[in-house]
């Protein structure tokens, strides 16, 4: 607080204290220049709501009591002598009064600060929101820059435009872009989590057939598949043939939620694993279940798999069933879109071995 303001605040309290000092002596003048008959003492509720203009909870409690008192000892002083009924009975409900108007001046007060602490909360929030808005949108562009970049210096290496490259060069390359387009895609998944937590997904619904999406990103997983020999194969439960699952969903953010259950399953598998993909309808709803044949899931494990940044145990951890290989970011927008979908997602163990990511979206019956 400046001193010019200090002192305003100041001189603003010594003018209300002053102000209710003389409200009391104009109240004790009339009270105590009259007979006890004549009931003055209502109008120290004047006193009681200056002091609730400007000083504190314990200063109007202080008020309202210094009040009550002067009104009731306006029977014993200047004359001690007995009074009607009446007049005790007229005392009484002054004091009564004054005690109500004590009470709701404090209760007011606390109404008061509670819409200020709200009100000054709202505000640190929305600086808070504005400040994280501009952060992670100025962080992803500066990561994203140096990224593509780098991708497009390599597509020129690969190209040739530097001149031939050896088989080795070739094969590093490979792996150098690869991890890249790997960081650009965390940085754009962290981009969409902040995104979804602060505005929700916007999903574009449309009637989409979530066969054709698994297909699809069976297919556009295959290479990562083979290099981890993991073996990914498409199944409709009990029945043999292929059929069409239709939803009213978004295609694109339903083709991550496939992408990201299968990616997890394939960084989880042994070499020689199969990942199945099984697509079933269960009356109302599609159901679909991406089963692995890893180590499962320790029991403290599976109520946080979909948590923001959890990443199961620790390589270090002999205990621990499935070691952290990822953000931690993926399962979490999974289950985001899911959820804005109107869908479940959930996660269970398998005996002996593996896990079985499964979720649920509302049907469209043909």
């Amino acid at each position: 607080m400046s001193k010019n303001k200090y002192f305003k605040v100041l001189n603003h309290l010594d003018r209300l204290i002053w102000l209710i000092i003389l409200t009391f002596a104009i109240v004790i003048l009339l009270e105590y220049a009259t007979p006890p008959e004549y009931v003055f003492g209502y109008l120290y509720t004047g006193t009681i709501l200056l002091a609730n203009y400007g000083l504190g909870k314990n200063a109007i409690w202080q008020i309202t009591l210094i009040a009550i008192a002067l009104t009731i000892f306006n029977l014993f002083f200047p004359n001690f002598e007995p009074h009607r009924s009446a007049t005790i009975a007229n005392r009484l409900i002054t004091v009564i009064a004054l005690a109500v108007t004590g009470w709701l001046s404090i209760r007011n007060r606390n109404y008061e600060e509670a819409v200020n602490r709200s009100q000054a909360q709202l505000r640190t929030q929305k600086q808070l929101a504005i400040l994280r808005e501009d952060f992670v949108s100025t962080l992803t562009h500066d990561l994203k820059t140096p990224l593509l970049g780098a991708i497009e210096t390599i597509k020129a290496f690969q190209n040739g435009q530097f001149g031939t490259i050896t088989s080795a060069q070739a094969k590093v390359l490979t792996m150098m872009s690869n991890s890249h387009l790997s960081s650009l895609e965390l940085v754009q998944t962290l981009l969409d989590v902040y995104r979804n937590d602060t505005e929700g997904i916007q999903l574009k619904c449309e009637i989409v057939d979530l066969n054709a999406i698994a297909s699809q990103v069976i297919a556009n997983l295959t290479n990562l598949a083979t290099a981890r020999q993991v073996y990914l194969v498409l199944t409709y439960g009990e029945s043999n043939f292929s059929s069409r699952f239709i939803v009213n969903g978004d295609a694109l953010q339903l083709q991550r939620v496939f992408n990201n259950l299968i990616v997890n399953g394939i960084n989880h598998s042994p070499r020689n694993g199969k990942i199945e993909v099984q697509l079933v309808s269960d009356g109302e709803f599609h159901v679909i279940k991406v089963i692995d044949a890893g180590r499962g899931m320790t029991a403290t494990e599976l109520p946080h798999l979909f948590e923001r940044f959890y990443q199961g145990g620790s390589e270090q951890d002999s205990f621990s069933s499935r070691a952290s290989t990822g953000s931690g970011l993926g399962l979490y927008l999974a289950r985001q879109i899911i959820n804005a979908h109107k869908g479940t997602i959930w996660v269970e163990n398998r005996l002996p071995h593996g896990a079985m990511f499964g979720f649920r979206l509302p049907a469209i019956l043909e």
